[in-house]
């Protein structure tokens, strides 16, 4: 039977002690005293950096039995992230695809069984080291080693399990390899360690916004885009929107209906993010509003920008803004100087519903990420990788309005507007955060 979790017999050791303390107190304590264990200690693993996409590369892993007694037999297993594959496996490991769910983007794990003996006090490593390869779309990607005394296979959602055709590989000693010492690993029978892949690649993140045509007094539609062109995909922290969208309406219009996915930080302004903490190449997020013309306002036009964060994959900066021109009846085009005017208007309501996935298509998942907050841009693939949180967003439901404002804010300062809009809940700090 796999277990999903290397914490799963950790628990089962839990009970098992407090049942050894309730046997104490009735006098009988037991048998066999727990000092003779197994251990199980990975050697370090350095990040992989450089590697050049439809290249194939080695992992070169190392562990030691830290316990005081033999192991019969040992798993090793290798999840990776979308950007990698695996090459040809032996015959003794099987590969799932695992499929993204919640807050986790899709893996390919490969779990290796070696049915041997392994004894204390010694340094192993599979006799040939388990290779893996960069897709075209690699970038920042994430390599997860486990070395268990069990069967460590994928929960739900994973494929059904395909043998690998190559040669059986063993276990060898490396009696050259310092060992781990004694309770260098927190759980007896299993230890992780998390590495950071990364691709020498880029992708191309642009925006586009329609042009919009009506009356004073008209309603008119309005769509943003924020794309990934590749070729690379891009996995940022966990609870970090991939990048953020920040669009301000052109003067003389009101937003009678905003997006789930964005918050209003200023009048007439807005801070979008994304649905999760990665976005395929190819794919994005599609914004939508519902703009009233109130009157026109010669030279007035509004803009769409990617927030400033670092972003040294994307070497394209020609189309991380665009304007949005408004056509008037009777008064033409109102793109221009982008010279101030507007209707007067000060004030704007955002709205404050929880943020979620109402208004926004695109994406890579399902689970919405919040707007405000850090981008996360100048993290990279580093410690340990989904969704941007958000505090409050623009109410969907057409309630409350935010007028546009002609006043040419600087585009920082709206950034810095989204940042102090939203709570920026993360769930946890992924290793990527040194590197990107």
């Amino acid at each position: 039977m796999l277990q999903t979790a290397p914490g799963l017999p950790v628990l089962r050791k839990s009970v098992g002690a407090i049942g050894a303390l309730v046997l104490i107190a009735l006098g009988a304590g037991p048998a066999v005293a727990d000092d003779a264990a197994p251990g199980l200690t990975l050697g370090r693993i350095a990040p992989i950096d450089g590697v050049k996409p439809g290249s194939s590369f080695e992992v070169p892993v190392t562990f030691t039995n830290t316990g005081t007694e033999a192991v019969d037999k040992i798993w090793l297993s290798y999840s990776v992230t979308r950007g990698l594959g695996h090459t040809e496996l032996p015959s003794n490991c099987v590969r799932y695809e695992v499929a993204s769910f919640d807050e986790a983007p899709s893996s390919s794990d490969a779990v290796c069984e070696f049915d041997q003996t392994v004894k204390p006090g010694v340094v192993y490593s599979p006799e040939k080291p388990l290779s893996l390869k960069a897709l075209d779309h690699a970038l920042y990607d994430d390599l997860r080693v486990v070395v268990s005394t069990y069967e460590n296979g994928p929960g739900d959602g994973a494929s059904q399990p395909v043998r690998g055709t190559g040669p059986a590989v063993k276990l060898v000693e490396r009696p050259d390899a310092a060992p781990a010492g004694a309770g260098s690993s927190a759980h007896p029978d299993w230890d992780a360690a998390e590495v950071a892949v990364t691709a020498a690649n880029t992708a191309d993140f642009q925006v586009t916004a329609d042009r919009l045509k009506g009356r004073v007094g008209d309603t008119v539609p309005l769509k943003v885009t924020f794309t990934n062109a590749g070729p690379a995909w891009v996995l940022r922290d966990l609870g970090t929107p991939v990048t953020q969208v920040l669009i301000k309406m052109p003067a003389g219009t009101t937003v009678t209906k905003g997006n789930g996915f964005c918050d209003s930080v200023a009048a007439g302004r807005y801070a979008c993010g994304t649905s999760q903490s990665w976005v395929d190449e190819g794919d994005g997020e599609t914004y939508t509003f519902k703009l009233k013309i109130n009157k026109v306002v010669s030279g007035a036009k509004g803009s769409v920008a990617l927030a400033g964060e670092p972003r040294p994959f994307d070497k394209n900066k020609a189309n991380d803004t665009t304007d949005i021109l408004l056509d008037t009846a009777g008064g033409g085009s109102t793109g221009g100087d982008n010279s101030t005017g507007g209707d007067g208007s000060t004030s704007s309501t955002g709205g404050t519903g929880s943020t979620g996935s109402t208004g926004s298509t695109g994406g890579s998942g399902t689970s919405s990420a919040g707007s405000s907050g850090s981008a996360g841009g100048s993290t990279t693939a580093g410690d340990s990788s989904t969704t941007g949180s958000s505090g409050t967003s623009t109410s969907t439901d057409g309630d409350l309005a935010s007028t546009g404002s002609g006043s040419a804010l600087p585009i920082a300062a709206a950034a810095a507007g989204a940042l102090a809009a939203g709570t920026g809940a993360v769930l946890m700090v992924r290793r990527r955060a040194a590197r990107r």
